[in-house]
């Protein structure tokens, strides 16, 4: 337990945090990097470029100080981190170099303004929540190795099947080599991926939503292409796997994690939203629904740029026809011609509250979107100003978690 004065210190800080959160954990990658390179092995080198590690890491920081005295209202958010944590193989070891190097990054920023009693506050603040996430972390651990089919670490998985689904995307089917069970996953559960790609000093490691239903001889994940546009450059991992690896090549995957997942111990009507390469955990949670809930009303919404970048379509459309409870609705931003020609869409531009409410059974059902952070942003506004209740809403961030807080952009992908 911390004691009063050091709860004190921690909480006089916020308003600090507040102003220069983002430019401590800059300097904090900066300074952890430089002096401990083989962590670049487990981070993520893009969301470190575009600071989005920086920025999710400074939101922690703040919630962790707002509540130092009462950490366990942020639990749901330490176990969305930990799962990532632990899909990474990040060890209690490296919370010794990560405190070391934050409460240095602290120092230099805030320069005079950073006290010997403030900075001791931290470092025994810094231990306290070390040690929830060392604990989360431990018996996450435990269970994904413990459970049938699990393991520890990374696990070599051949690429059984590779299809293209869309103009952007590819799904690859995955089987384990040793031939062993694969560990079951809730719908809405990522694996990460892990490469060592020729000509790379790092390896890197990505992870990606399972796109199929839990139960199946395979895991199957589908694959956005990012190509470089404007200032953002070219994904390396996405155009390695969509360029160099073919059926049979193996791939790396530590098993399923995180804390997006369909409840499915409630009967109440479930609304799928995505954007993009989002709809990747909700056709997981479509099939899932389909197969074990088929008494459940589904509406599932996608919203893409057009039918040619639509990934997975005949599947969901298939799902919806043999099941009367299901129904499917797209939102293109720019339809095709042959979108026109072929009424492959019903609704132009983008998703807005009237259109939501004409096909939406109503507010009182269970809500799950995905897809890019404005798409996402805008989604929850609509989903808030229809009066939909926050226990009802469930998102997830592809990568580092943010705000959906601030100006909406329109619903597209």
């Amino acid at each position: 337990m911390l004691s009063q004065p050091t709860i004190d210190i921690i909480k006089s800080t916020v308003p600090v945090l507040e102003v220069h959160g983002t430019a401590i954990t800059r300097r904090f990658y900066e300074r952890m990097f430089s002096r401990h390179p083989e962590l670049l092995h487990i981070f993520n080198h893009a969301n470190q470029k575009q600071g989005r590690q920086q920025t999710a890491l400074a939101n922690v920081v703040y919630a962790a100080a707002q509540n130092i005295d009462k950490l366990e209202t942020i639990l749901p958010v330490v176990k969305g981190i930990a799962h990532k944590h632990r899909s990474l193989g990040v060890r209690p070891e490296h919370y010794g170099i990560v405190g070391e190097n934050l409460l240095a990054a602290i120092a230099e920023v805030l320069g005079d303004a950073a006290t010997e009693e403030i900075l001791e506050a931290w470092k025994e603040a810094y231990g306290v929540i070390a040690d929830v996430f060392i604990g989360v972390e431990a018996n996450m651990y435990a269970a994904a190795e413990a459970g049938e089919g699990g393991w520890a670490g990374f696990r070599a998985f051949r690429v059984q099947r590779k299809v293209r689904e869309s103009e952007v995307i590819s799904s690859f089917y995955l089987v384990p080599e040793d031939g062993r069970k694969l560990a079951e996953f809730e719908p809405g559960q990522y694996v990460s991926v892990r490469l060592d790609i020729p000509g790379e000093a790092h390896t890197h490691i990505r992870q990606y939503s399972l796109s199929d239903a839990p139960g199946r001889p395979y895991y199957r994940i589908s694959v956005k292409r990012e190509d470089a546009a404007g200032d953002r450059p070219a994904g390396k991992v996405s155009l390695y796997l969509h360029e160099q690896v073919t059926e049979g090549s193996v791939l790396w995957l530590s098993a399923p994690a995180g804390d997006f997942e369909l409840n499915r111990h409630s009967d109440e009507p479930v609304v799928l939203i995505s954007g993009g390469v989002g709809l990747t955990p909700m056709v997981s949670m479509l099939h899932t629904l389909a197969e074990k809930q088929p008494h459940r009303q589904v509406t599932f919404i996608h919203a893409a740029q057009n039918g040619d970048v639509h990934a997975l379509r005949e599947e969901v459309e298939g799902l919806a026809a043999g099941h009367e409870q299901i129904s499917v609705h797209w939102c293109y931003e720019k339809p095709t011609e042959r979108d026109r020609a072929g009424n492959r869409f019903h609704q132009e531009g983008y998703i807005d509250l009237a259109w939501l409410r004409s096909v939406v059974p109503g507010a009182s059902a269970d809500f799950y979107f995905c897809g890019p952070v404005p798409f996402m942003s805008a989604v929850n506004g609509i989903l808030e100003a229809w009066g939909v209740p926050a226990a009802r809403i469930h998102y997830e961030f592809f990568g580092p978690a943010g705000s959906l807080k601030g100006a909406a952009a329109p619903v597209h992908p």
